[in-house]
């Protein structure tokens, strides 16, 4: 007996150890129910070492090897409920792990009527992994977007459950793990989100343009996201907001004289380029960081009174009633400086640049607002600034196109270099009007358009007679003029009796039952976070939606927005039963701000909607200039 068990004792050793071995590297999601226990599924370097390592951190033998944190301080999970069609799930993800993107999955657990649309994930970066080969894999962050496909419209409570997996950068994965999530869903108005994403489909969810821009920052390489905002900055560079620059750097040029080479005229347009380029950074880095908005402290009547005054004095200089220079002590000094005053010249043109990034174009746009909702969100103002900076670039591009060649299109000497410095002097007191358009009544500004006008014509020879012998170009001049006289006799008319419209000065003497015919929809306005708040009181009372338009008189945009789009009478049929709300933050004062800031909006114009139980539709939102047919469709959706 003592023999037969003497010779089975090696087998009962080799036996146990086996056991040892195989429990020591079973995977614990197979042996406990618990989907968040921490768990060395498989040692990312595979093989024999591998296999030893995964044994001495079981057996406690690597003293010094990582000690690996339990799932939740890794990946640290939050929800939130975007509206009553969109929810955002995030995940921050500690130093040295990553999620993997494939892994992602979502349920709802005993909830009728709601289902969910397919989540959308952003693009992840490439990882070879050992175990699963090429994936994609999330670093320190990342949001997944689910739409809601809700046949139950009443507000209530869902559970939603996400599963996902993770790994260290040191060489071991966690289990696959499932977290629940208590949520509570707001009142619906519509079954579906627009574009919504049924369980089976593919279709993206609908984002804002800014949040698609932000997003973007964040999804792509510097290289795409530095080109993609250039490409942008040139689509916006004809808008109200920059147009007006081009005359003012032509006439800069212009007014260096006959002497101004090519070459001079070049780094003149850079110098103005630049300096706009660098305060739309600074100026945007800063709202993005702070909230606030850095333009709109430039829009006080006495800042863009005095602008305006400089841009008349300007035009003065280029009509020839005074020459424009420096006193002969202030000369003299920069002549020992630098050759020919270049460094002055150019310190002026740098100044010039930047009082007009901030006093002549503060419009918000769209891809502007996405690059500083980025900065808003993720505080990175490094890749949010460059983005600003290659939008910069892309709008002054035709500005440094233009001041170039008017250094080598202007003429050299001779009358005609007199004219075309005229042309640019009255373009010069266009943009003065233009400017003084945000500060003074629509009826005076009518006036001075027709002023000028007029005066153009008497100079072009509108009331001169016409020689027998007078060439083409001559007659083609007089034509113009009588044109000019009449428009601009039109608008005095239109001046006196009511007219606000430049495009329609006549509108004033079209009355019918003795009442002035309207063009515009009509906005209630409201002041500050209770204004708003007890305004989406009254209409939920209703049951009516709500558009509220954040407005400013020094926003050229936001007009451009009331004459063509809310004139619009397909807009104005679909917007017929909406409590039309409007917030003018012209004074820009503390209700203004903290309006704006409680909404994480930059400027105007921008527009919001919101469903008859008073909830936001975020998806929907706004920034910048909508044309009528594309506003119409946006509004009708929003509120279908």
């Amino acid at each position: 007996m003592i023999t037969t068990t003497k010779r089975l004792s090696p087998l009962l050793i080799l036996a146990l150890a086996t056991g040892l071995l195989i429990a020591t590297l079973l995977p614990q999601s197979s042996r406990a129910e618990d989907p968040t226990t921490l768990t060395i599924s498989q040692p990312a370097n595979g093989g024999v070492s591998g296999l030893f390592s995964s044994l001495g951190q079981r057996l406690g033998l690597g003293g010094n090897q990582e000690q690996f944190l339990p799932p939740e301080q890794v990946f640290i999970l939050s929800a939130e409920v975007v509206n009553p069609h969109l929810l955002a799930i995030t995940w921050n993800i500690k130093e040295g792990y990553y999620l993997y993107r494939d892994k992602f999955k979502f349920t709802l657990d005993g909830t009728t009527g709601i289902t969910l649309g397919a989540p959308r994930l952003p693009k992840g970066k490439e990882k070879h992994d050992e175990n699963f080969g090429l994936m994609e894999v999330y670093y320190h962050e990342v949001t997944a977007q689910i739409p809601l496909n809700r046949d139950n419209l009443a507000a209530t409570e869902i559970i939603l459950t996400a599963h996902y997996q993770g790994c260290a950068e040191a060489g071991f994965c966690y289990p696959p793990m499932k977290q629940e999530l208590q949520l509570s869903l707001p009142e619906a108005t519509r079954a579906t989100p627009t574009n919504s994403n049924s369980p089976n489909s593919t279709t993206n969810t609908p984002f804002t343009d800014q949040d698609r821009y932000a997003r973007g920052l964040a999804e792509n390489s510097l290289s795409l996201s530095m080109l993609s905002f250039f490409g942008l900055g040139l689509l916006l560079c004809f808008t109200p907001c920059v147009f007006p620059m081009i005359p003012i750097l032509s006439s800069i040029i212009a007014g260096q004289g006959s002497t101004i080479t090519t070459r001079r005229a070049f780094w003149l347009s850079l110098t103005y380029v630049l300096a706009m380029a660098a305060t739309y950074t600074a100026a945007g880095v800063l709202a993005g960081l702070f909230g606030g908005n850095l333009q709109a402290l430039f829009q006080s009547p006495w800042i863009l009174g005095s602008f305006s005054l400089l841009f008349v004095l300007l035009a003065l200089s280029m009509f020839g009633f005074y020459e424009l220079q420096m006193p002969q002590a202030v000369q003299s000094r920069l002549t020992q400086l630098s050759n020919r005053q270049q460094g002055g010249t150019f310190i002026g043109v740098a100044i010039m640049g930047l009082l007009s990034a901030l006093i002549v174009g503060p419009c918000m746009a769209a891809p502007l607002a996405g690059a500083l909702v980025y900065i808003g969100q993720t505080g990175d103002a490094v890749l949010g600034g460059a983005a600003l900076f290659a939008l910069s670039l892309g709008m002054g591009l035709p500005l440094l196109i233009v001041g170039t060649s008017a250094g080598k299109l202007l003429p050299r000497a001779g009358s005609w270099m007199d004219s075309v410095k005229i042309v640019f002097g009255v373009l010069l007191l266009a943009v003065a009007i233009w400017m003084l358009e945000r500060i003074i009544p629509a009826s005076a500004i009518l006036a001075l358009w027709g002023t000028l006008l007029i005066v153009c014509a008497i100079y072009l020879g509108a009331l001169e007679t016409l020689q027998p012998e007078a060439g083409g170009w001559r007659k083609l001049w007089k034509g113009l003029g009588i044109v000019m006289l009449v428009y601009g006799a039109m608008l005095l008319i239109g001046t006196l009796s009511g007219g606000k419209d430049p495009l329609r000065p006549l509108d004033g003497l079209r009355a019918t039952g003795g009442a002035t015919r309207s063009h515009a929809l009509t906005f209630t306005q409201i002041k500050g976070v209770e204004g708003l708040q007890l305004a989406l009181d009254n209409a939920r009372l209703q049951g009516r939606p709500v558009m509220l338009d954040f407005y400013a008189d020094w926003c050229i945009s936001c007009k451009e927005m009331e004459k063509k789009t809310f004139a619009n009478p397909a807009v104005q049929n679909t917007l017929r039963d909406v409590v039309l709300l409007q917030a003018d933050v012209t004074a820009n004062d503390a209700q203004d701000q903290a309006l704006l800031k409680k909404f994480g909006i930059f400027g105007p114009p921008s527009i919001m909607f919101f469903d008859p139980s008073g909830q936001e539709l975020s998806q929907y939102r706004l920034v910048g200039f909508l044309e009528p047919e594309r506003f119409n469709t946006l509004a009708a959706t929003a509120f279908n």
